[in-house]
């Protein structure tokens, strides 16, 4: 009984850290502010692959890919 536990436990723990990451995830733009999120293909950023905006309005435009490899700015609304 506990043999099996412990091989459930162990295949649990290798399940977990064979998973992939999900794709990117943008930052939640606060109320009341206006967001930019730009999207690199690598960490020199010097390739913009998509991007994101998010409205005063709540509005918001998306084009491109998400990748790990971001810049996001947050601006009040006046």
């Amino acid at each position: 009984m506990i043999r099996r536990a412990l091989v459930a436990a162990a295949l649990t723990a290798t399940a977990l850290v064979a998973l992939p990451a999900g794709s990117a995830q943008a930052r939640i733009c606060a109320l009341g502010h206006q967001c930019v999120t730009t999207y690199y293909s690598d960490s020199t950023g010097t390739q913009v692959v998509g991007g994101r905006f998010e409205g005063c309005d709540g509005s918001f435009y998306e084009w491109g890919v998400r990748t790990v490899h971001k810049d996001w700015s947050e601006t009040p609304c006046s």
